[in-house]
């Protein structure tokens, strides 16, 4: 089985029929011009060593040597052998929070939308690895189940907001839960959730959870969203970038909410995890990808492959070999091809 990896230097085998062309040309002029200086007789008599046949055996090596560089630049391969490629990697689910305390602008552009570029970078850096997505407020729903399609969880994570949930609240036990869900191979040697939230506002015995969790393989990994430092940030309400007011509690009051890493980090630790801080993305992206390094890798297919060879040196090389045979090739006779008269040259 043969590969073609550059096909479209095929075309520059046309230069050979121009080249023939020109050669005619300049063989035709030569010998007009020859003829008006002297006949046949004499010009061999005048150059009795210059051989006729040499000019076009030089054109049919240089020919081919051209032939020979165009078959090396379109590189054939051969297909020799079958290799079986195996993808591994782990199996890890971001369990993003959406409640309406995300949409706090104490880190830009606000909670939600850094959160959202953190987990983009994370699977950027992916490899092997398999993903999935939950989101939760009050309550928790799937948004994408484990997938290799990088380019659908970005597009599925772009679409999420605080809109998609009607309960308020931060049901992480129930994203807990939920991810349990979505470990369905018995193969999977590491299962791996992201809980990305400012972990306000929880609701339940979320560690109980998170033990719970353990027990079934999953090490639970916190990433805090948010500043924890001061009275706390507003939570806006906008529609279309406008701002049209704050939120407020039953009392009437704005509510203030801040990063509460305490929680997050009891999650982490209670599932055997670590708590993460994800307001600088290179650091967190950095600290995801040494987490993943030190992981075991589960063998997620195989596949059968033809393994392609190239074979462009070959063509190279006796492109390299018809060059130096032309150097070598001259026009005027030998004497031992001209006692074989191979053409039917006359003696003069």
């Amino acid at each position: 089985m043969i590969q073609w990896e550059e096909m479209t230097y095929f075309y520059l085998l046309g230069v050979i029929l121009v080249l023939l062309v020109l050669l005619l040309g300049v063989l035709y002029w030569r010998k007009r011009t020859q003829r008006r200086f002297a006949n046949q007789d004499l010009l061999d008599r005048l150059s009795p060593e210059r051989s006729s046949i040499k000019t076009w055996l030089k054109a049919l090596v240089l020919g081919l040597a051209f032939v020979s560089l165009v078959l090396a630049l379109v590189n054939p391969k051969i297909g020799t052998e079958l290799k079986t490629i195996k993808r591994e990697g782990v199996d890890l689910v971001f369990a993003l929070d959406v409640s309406k305390s995300m949409l706090a602008e104490d880190i830009a552009p606000n909670r939600l939308e850094k959160a959202k570029k953190l987990i983009s970078e994370v699977i950027n850096t992916l490899g092997g690895d398999r993903v999935g997505i939950i989101g939760y407020a009050g309550s928790a729903f799937p948004q994408l189940p484990i997938t290799t399609d990088f380019g659908s969880a970005k597009m599925f994570l772009y679409n999420m907001n605080t809109d998609m949930v009607s309960s308020q609240g931060t049901a992480i036990n129930e994203a807990i839960n939920l991810a349990q869900t979505y470990y369905n191979d018995e193969e999977q040697v590491n299962r791996v959730l992201f809980i990305v939230s400012d972990g306000e506002d929880h609701v339940g015995e979320v560690t109980e959870v998170a033990r719970e969790a353990a027990k079934q393989g999953i090490t639970i990994y916190t990433i805090g969203v948010g500043e924890d430092n001061g009275e706390g940030a507003w939570i806006p309400i906008k529609r279309d970038g406008v701002l049209i007011r704050y939120k407020r509690d039953e009392n009437g009051e704005r509510v203030r909410t801040k990063l509460n890493e305490q929680t997050l980090k009891d999650i982490a630790e209670a599932s055997g995890g670590a708590y993460l801080n994800g307001n600088n993305t290179t650091d967190l992206v950095e600290g995801v990808n040494e987490i993943l390094n030190n992981l075991d890798k589960s063998t997620f297919d195989a596949q059968q492959v033809a393994d392609f060879k190239d074979q462009f040196q070959w063509f190279l090389a006796a492109a390299v070999f018809f060059l130096l045979l032309d150097i070598l090739f001259l026009e005027r006779k030998t004497a031992w091809l001209r006692g074989l008269n191979l053409f039917n040259e006359k003696d003069t």
